[in-house]
C-alpha cells in the first residue's frame, strides 16, 4: 500500500485530498480571516514539523487550546500529520476542568498561543507550543504512516452526569460518522458549514470533519453561542445570511432561543438547507415548530448520539411529518446513521419488543476503542453483544422505545432523572424514570409553561422527591407554583406527580448547555407552601425554591384565625341545636362529681369536633388534594376525616337518648354511625399506604 493510498484512510488525508483537488477554495472563515485549502494544508505541514521536532509523534498525544480563528483548524490537522491525536480543549474554561483534562490526558505537547500560555503553563506543566511565536521547524516535515486504527483524538464527554471522561477515537470511527453525514447530509463542496460550538465539545470536531473532508467552506461563528451567555442571537440571522450558510448545528438550547427569536421577529434563515439540533431532549413540538418558521425549504433534524459512538448516531427528519396530539410529550429521534445500528434492551440485556421502553445500545463502525485509562468503565459499557454483527455495544444509560416503525423515541438519560447511577443498570431505574417523563410531559402541556424539567431531588439525606421546574411565560395567569402543581394533579390522574413545581426565571445549564440537575433550587418545605392566586404567584415566580406557591407568614396567621373562629362559631351552633332537637341529652344532674365535669368536657369536644369537620369539609380538599394521590381516593379520604370528626356530636345524643332494650333502634344506630367509622378508618389507611403502581409511569 502506498503512503498516499494509507492516508486517505485518515482524516488529515481526506483534507489533503480536497487541497489537491480545489487548493484555492475557501477552507475556513472566521470574521475577515480565512484560508484556502492549500494555505490550511501547507500551515498545518509546517506546524507539524515543528511537533515532531519536539517529540510529538504516532502513538503520542496533543493537547490543542486556542481561541476561535483558523489557526485552531491549522493545529488539529498538524496533530494529525505527526501521527498524534489531539485533545481539544476551551483555553477560557475554568482552571479547575482545565488542571483535570491536562491530568487525565497526559498529553506529550499542548499547542496553545501566547494569550493562553501563562494560565496554561499553571494548569498543565506541560511543554507548550504557541502558534504565533514558534519558530519553523529546522527540517522539512517527513509524514509518518498513519491508518484508519490509529487514534486520531480524544473526545471528552459533556460531564453532565459526572466528571469528563475522555473517549478514544480512531480515524475509521470518525471517517465511518463522515460517510453517514455525507449521505443523510447530502453534504457538497459547495456547502458553507456554520462552526458555533465550543473546541472542548465533539459536535466541534463533528463540524470541521463534514466541511473539510468534503471541501465545504467551514465558517466560523466570532461568538460562541454555547459558553457565552451573553453573546447576541439577534445576530445570529445575519450572519447566516451575510456568509451564505446552507449547513448548521446548534444546540437544544440555542435551538429554542433561536424559535423564540424568529417567531418574534418574523424573519427565516434564508439559504439554509439543513439545520440540525442536538446534545439533549427536543420535544417533537419544539422541531415541528421550528421547521414551520424556516418552512419546508430547510430540513430540521432531531440528532442524537454520544461521544463514546462517535458524535451522532441517530436521526429524524421532521419533513412531512404532521403535528399530532402529544407532540408536547414525546421526542423523536429516528434512523440510525449508515454505518450504525441501534437496539433498545430489555432486562435481561437483549433486544426487546417494539413498543417496550429499555436502555437504548448502540453498535457499529463508530464504536470508540472505550475510556482513556478506564478499563472498568470501558467494560461496563462497551459489552459483549451476540446480537450484533460485530459482538459489541455501547450501553448508553439513556432510555429509548423502538416503535413498530422503526423510529427511536427517546425517553430521557437516567442519571439525569435520579442522579448517579454508579453500578446501577437503568432498567433498575425505569419505573422512576417513566413517571418523571410523563410529569414533564404533562408540565410542558401548560399553556404559561415555555420550558419544563422533572428531576429526583434529595432536600435531606435519603430521602428522595419528584420535583417539577417550569420557566413560565411572564404574567401569565396560573403560572405559580401551586396552580401548576393542582394542574399536574388532575392531569396525571393518579399517576406519580412531584411533590411540587418550583417556577425559575431559567434552567441551570452546564458548560455543554445542558440541564444541569446539581445547581436546580430546592422546593421550599411543605409547611412553608400555600395555594396562592396565579397573579401572585406569577410575581414569585422568578426566583428558585418557591414551590407550590408559598404564601406569607401574616396569611397563614389570618387564614388560622378565621379557622379558629369558624370552628367555634359552628361548635356552639352545634351546642344549641343539641339543647333544641335532643332535649336532656347532655343531662348530668345525675351523674356525681367529679365525673359529672369530664362529661361535660366530652360534650364539649364533640360540640367542636363537630366545627372543626364543617370547616374542614369546607377547606381541607386541597390539602389532601396537594399530597399528590389518585382524585378518587383524595376525595374518600376528605369525606372519611370529615365524617371521623363530625360524627360524634349527634350520634352520642341519639345513644343517651336510646334505651338499653330499644334493639332495633340501637342496631340502626350502629350501623349508621360505627360502620362508617370503620370505613372511613379503612380509606385513611388505604390513603397512608398508598404508593403509585409500578406498572404505570
Amino acid at each position: 500500500m502506498t503512503v498516499d493510498a494509507e492516508r486517505t484512510g485518515t482524516l488529515h488525508g481526506l483534507v489533503e485530498e480536497q487541497a489537491r483537488r480545489a487548493p484555492a477554495a475557501v477552507a475556513v472563515r472566521c470574521g475577515e480571516r480565512e484560508l484556502t485549502y492549500r494555505e490550511l494544508d501547507g500551515r498545518a505541514d509546517r506546524l507539524a514539523a515543528v511537533l515532531a521536532e519536539r517529540g510529538l509523534g504516532p502513538g503520542g498525544r496533543a493537547a490543542v487550546a486556542l481561541g476561535r480563528g483558523t489557526e485552531v483548524y491549522v493545529a488539529l490537522l498538524a496533530v494529525l500529520k505527526t501521527g498524534a491525536a489531539y485533545v481539544s480543549l476551551e483555553p477560557t474554561a475554568p482552571d479547575a476542568l482545565l488542571r483535570h483534562l491536562l491530568a487525565d490526558a497526559a498529553p506529550d505537547v499542548l499547542v496553545t498561543e501566547e494569550e493562553h500560555r501563562v494560565r496554561l503553563a499553571d494548569a498543565g506543566g506541560v511543554q507548550l507550543v504557541c502558534v504565533d511565536t514558534a519558530a519553523d521547524a529546522k527540517a522539512p516535515f517527513a509524514p509518518p504512516g498513519v491508518g484508519p486504527d490509529d487514534l486520531a483524538c480524544v473526545f471528552y464527554t459533556s460531564g453532565s452526569t459526572g466528571l469528563p471522561v475522555g473517549a478514544l477515537v480512531e480515524h475509521r470511527n470518525l471517517l465511518a460518522a463522515y460517510e453517514g453525514w455525507r449521505e443523510v447530509y447530502g453534504l457538497t463542496a459547495g456547502d458553507r458549514v456554520l462552526q458555533t460550538a465550543s473546541l472542548e465539545f465533539d459536535v466541534f470536531t463533528a463540524d470541521w470533519v463534514r466541511a473539510l473532508c468534503t471541501g465545504a467552506t467551514l465558517v466560523v461563528t466570532p461568538f460562541n453561542l454555547t459558553l457565552d451567555r451573553t453573546a447576541d442571537l439577534g445576530a445570529l440571522p445575519a450572519l447566516v445570511t451575510a456568509e451564505r450558510i446552507t449547513v448548521l448545528e446548534l444546540n437544544v438550547r440555542t435551538a429554542r432561543r433561536l424559535t423564540a427569536l424568529l417567531a418574534s421577529t418574523g424573519t427565516g434563515l434564508p439559504g439554509v438547507r439543513l439545520l440540525t439540533v442536538g446534545a439533549e431532549k427536543w420535544y417533537l413540538d419544539e422541531q415541528l415548530g421550528l421547521q414551520r418558521l424556516l418552512g419546508e425549504g430547510t430540513r430540521v433534524l432531531n440528532v442524537y448520539g454520544l461521544a463514546e459512538a462517535t458524535v451522532d448516531s441517530t436521526y429524524f427528519d421532521a419533513q412531512g411529518t404532521a403535528a399530532a396530539d402529544g407532540a408536547e410529550r414525546v421526542s423523536l429521534v429516528g434512523r440510525p446513521f449508515p454505518g450504525t445500528r441501534v437496539y433498545v434492551l430489555g432486562p435481561n440485556g437483549t433486544p426487546a419488543k417494539h413498543g417496550m421502553t429499555g436502555e437504548i445500545a448502540i453498535g457499529g463502525a463508530g464504536l470508540t476503542r472505550g475510556y482513556l485509562g478506564r478499563p472498568e468503565d470501558t467494560a461496563r459499557r462497551f459489552v459483549r453483544a451476540d446480537f450484533d454483527p460485530d459482538g459489541r455495544v455501547l450501553l448508553t444509560g439513556d432510555l429509548g422505545v423502538l416503535r413498530a416503525d422503526g423510529v427511536l423515541e427517546f425517553t430521557a438519560r437516567a442519571a439525569t432523572v435520579v442522579g448517579p447511577l454508579g453500578a446501577q443498570s437503568p432498567i433498575g431505574v425505569l419505573a422512576r424514570v417513566r413517571a418523571a417523563v410523563h410529569a414533564e410531559g404533562a408540565l410542558r402541556g401548560h399553556p404559561a409553561v415555555r420550558e419544563a424539567a422533572v428531576v429526583e431531588v434529595e432536600p435531606v439525606p435519603g430521602k428522595r422527591q419528584l420535583v417539577g421546574y417550569a420557566v413560565t411565560e411572564p404574567g401569565a395567569d396560573g403560572a405559580d407554583g401551586w396552580s401548576l402543581s393542582q394542574y399536574l394533579g388532575t392531569e396525571l390522574r393518579g399517576r406519580t406527580a412531584p411533590v411540587a413545581v418550583v417556577p425559575v426565571a431559567e434552567l441551570p445549564r452546564t458548560r455543554a448547555g445542558k440541564l444541569d440537575r446539581t445547581a436546580l433550587p430546592l422546593p421550599a418545605p411543605p409547611e412553608h407552601t400555600a395555594p396562592r392566586s396565579a397573579k401572585a404567584g406569577s410575581r414569585s415566580g422568578k426566583g428558585g425554591g418557591k414551590a407550590g406557591g408559598a404564601g406569607s407568614g401574616d396569611s397563614r396567621f389570618v387564614n388560622g384565625c378565621a379557622a379558629v373562629f369558624c370552628t367555634v362559631l359552628f361548635a356552639a351552633g352545634a351546642w344549641a341545636a343539641t339543647y333544641a332537637l335532643f332535649p336532656g341529652a347532655t343531662d348530668v344532674s345525675g351523674v356525681p362529681a367529679p365525673y359529672d365535669s369530664l362529661f361535660r368536657l366530652l360534650y364539649l369536644c364533640e360540640n367542636l369536633a363537630f366545627g372543626a369537620g364543617v370547616v374542614y369539609l369546607a377547606s381541607g380538599f386541597e390539602a389532601v388534594q396537594r399530597l399528590g394521590r389518585p382524585r378518587r381516593l383524595s376525595v374518600l379520604t376528605h369525606l372519611s376525616i370529615t365524617w371521623l370528626l363530625v360524627n360524634w356530636c349527634p350520634q352520642d345524643n341519639l345513644y343517651r337518648l336510646t334505651r338499653a332494650t330499644d334493639w332495633p333502634r340501637e342496631a340502626a344506630l350502629v350501623f349508621a354511625f360505627n360502620i362508617p367509622l370503620m370505613l372511613a378508618a379503612l380509606v385513611l389507611v388505604r390513603f397512608v399506604v398508598w404508593r403509585p403502581p409500578v406498572g404505570k409511569a
